[in-house]
C-alpha cells in the first residue's frame, strides 16, 4: 500500500528529499508546488516526478493528495502545517516546528483530534552522536544524567548568505536575522533526543551582533532581531541543567561539524569534539570517533578511503556511521546509494514517516517531541529580550500512546 505525496517548497534542501521520497517504495505519485514560477516545474523534470500544483491551495483542495511535506521558509512552518492537518493530510515538515507558542499547541491539537501523521525532519535525532548516546542511556551507563551540552555553530558564511538569498530576493536580509533561539532543534533535539526530559524553566543571554552588512541589525529584520549568537541555560524536569548555544558568528568548521553534544552522568560522560568523540568512565577514556564517523558523499572510489579501516570504509560508502547499523537494517533497498545528509539521518527520517503514515501509528519526532525540541527555543529568546530574565517553559506532556502505536482521533473538546 502507497500513499501519494504533494512537496511544498522546490527550494535547494527539498529536492534532496523528493529523491529519496521518490525511491520509497511506501510513496506513489509526488506533485510539487512553489510560489517562486518555475521552480516546481525544474524539480519534477529533475526527478522525474508526476507533476505540479499550481499552488499549496490547489495541493490540499486535491483529494488525490494524501500527504504534503514542507520545505518552505522558517517561519511559515506553522501556519502551513495546520492548514494541511486541516484539510486532512499527513504533514512531514522541515525544522522548525514553529515560530510562535501558540501555533505548536494548535498543531498538537490538530493531530490529537484527527489521528493524522504529523513529524518535524529533526536530523539531529539520528546524528550518530545522540544515537551512541541513546543507548548508552538505555544501558543506564552514565547512571543519573544531570548536565546536557548542545551547541548549533553554523556560520553565516557557512551556506546560509546563499540560501537566504536564494530564498528571499532582494529583500533577503530581513529573513537572513531569524533568531537563533528560534531555530533549535539541532541542539536541543540531539540531547533530549537521547535523554527522555524535557526544559521546565530558561535563562537566556544574547550577543547582539556587530558585523556591517545589514544581517542582524533590527532596523531590517522582520524579526526585529540583532542577536547572532546566543546561550541558555535550561533548568530540567526532575533536575539537572542543559546548556544550549546557538552561533551565527564563529569561528569554526562548520562544513566539517555543525553540531556538537556533551552528556555528563554520575557514572559516565560522552563529549564530542569536531573530528573526536569519547566516552569516559572513572576508568578511563575510550575513543569513539570510529563508531560515529560518517559522510554522505565520499564515493567507492574516492582516494580518501585509501587507509581508513573497514567499518569505517562501510560507513563512508553507505552514509551511515557503524553506530547506525542497528537502525539502517530496516532502510528499503531502493535506498542504497542515494545521497544522504546530516551524518546520515536523512534516509532514516524519511523512512519513519512513510512507515507511520502507512501504519497509521506515531512517528519519532511526533507533535509532542517536536514541541520539547522547538517551544524551549521560543522561550529562550524572549528571556534573552528580557535581559535574561528566567522564565518558564511550557509542556505539552508526553505523546497519548507510545512511538509506534496507533494514535486514534478523539472528538474535539474531549
Amino acid at each position: 500500500m502507497t500513499f501519494t505525496l504533494g512537496i511544498v517548497g522546490a527550494g535547494q534542501f527539498s529536492g534532496h528529499f523528493a529523491e529519496l521520497f521518490h525511491r520509497h517504495p511506501g510513496v506513489g505519485a509526488i506533485t510539487v508546488t512553489d510560489v517562486i514560477e518555475g521552480r516546481a516545474d525544474a524539480l519534477v523534470a529533475e526527478a522525474g516526478l508526476a507533476g505540479t500544483h499550481e499552488s499549496f491551495e490547489a495541493m490540499l483542495a486535491d483529494p488525490a493528495v494524501d500527504a504534503v511535506a514542507l520545505f518552505t521558509q522558517r517561519w511559515t512552518h506553522g501556519p502551513l502545517v495546520a492548514r494541511a492537518l486541516r484539510a486532512g493530510k499527513h504533514v512531514y515538515s522541515a525544522v522548525p516546528m514553529a515560530s510562535d507558542a501558540d501555533e505548536i499547541a494548535e498543531i498538537i491539537r490538530l493531530v490529537r483530534e484527527t489521528g493524522l501523521t504529523y513529524m518535524m525532519g529533526e536530523t539531529s535525532q539520528y546524528n550518530p552522536a545522540t544515537v551512541f548516546a541513546r543507548r548508552k542511556h538505555a544501558e543506564g551507563a552514565f547512571g543519573r544524567v544531570f548536565y546536557l551540552e548542545g551547541d548549533y555553530l553554523h556560520d553565516m558564511d557557512h551556506g546560509f548568505y546563499d540560501a537566504y538569498r536564494y530564498s528571499g530576493g532582494e529583500g533577503w536580509r530581513a529573513t537572513a536575522s531569524y533568531p537563533p533561539m528560534w531555530y533549535p532543534t539541532h541542539s536541543i533535539g540531539g540531547v533530549l533526543g537521547a535523554i527522555p526530559t524535557h526544559a521546565v524553566s530558561v535563562s537566556c543571554t544574547g550577543m547582539r551582533d556587530h558585523t556591517d552588512d545589514g544581517v542582524f541589525d533590527a532596523e531590517v529584520s522582520m524579526f526585529g532581531n540583532d542577536f547572532s549568537n546566543m546561550t541558555a541555560l535550561f533548568e530540567l524536569d526532575g533536575g539537572g541543567s542543559m546548556r544550549i548555544n546557538e552561533f551565527r558568528r564563529v569561528g569554526y568548521p562548520s562544513s566539517i561539524r555543525e553540531s556538537r553534544f556533551r552528556f555528563f552522568g554520575t557514572e559516565g560522560v560522552f563529549e564530542q569534539l569536531v573530528q573526536t568523540s569519547v566516552w569516559q568512565t572513572g576508568e578511563g577514556v575510550e575513543d569513539v570517533t570510529e563508531q560515529l564517523a560518517t559522510t554522505a558523499t565520499m564515493a567507492h572510489d574516492d582516494p580518501r578511503l585509501e587507509h581508513v579501516s573497514p567499518a569505517l570504509r562501510a560507513a563512508f560508502v553507505s552514509g551511515h556511521a557503524p553506530v547506525h547499523e542497528q537502525e539502517a537494517a530496516r532502510l528499503p533497498a531502493e535506498l542504497e546509494g542515494a545521497a544522504n545528509g546530516h551524518e546520515g539521518s536523512h534516509h532514516l527520517l524519511v523512512d519513519d514517516f512513510v512507515r507511520a503514515v502507512g501504519t497509521g501509528t506515531l512517528p519519532t519526532v511526533n507533535a509532542w517531541v517536536a514541541a520539547r525540541y522547538t517551544l524551549p527555543g521560543l522561550v529562550a529568546m524572549e528571556s534573552a529580550r528580557r535581559g535574561g530574565e528566567r522564565l518558564p517553559v511550557p509542556d505539552h506532556g508526553d505523546a497519548p500512546v507510545a512511538v509506534g502505536e496507533r494514535l486514534a482521533p478523539r472528538a474535539a473538546g474531549v
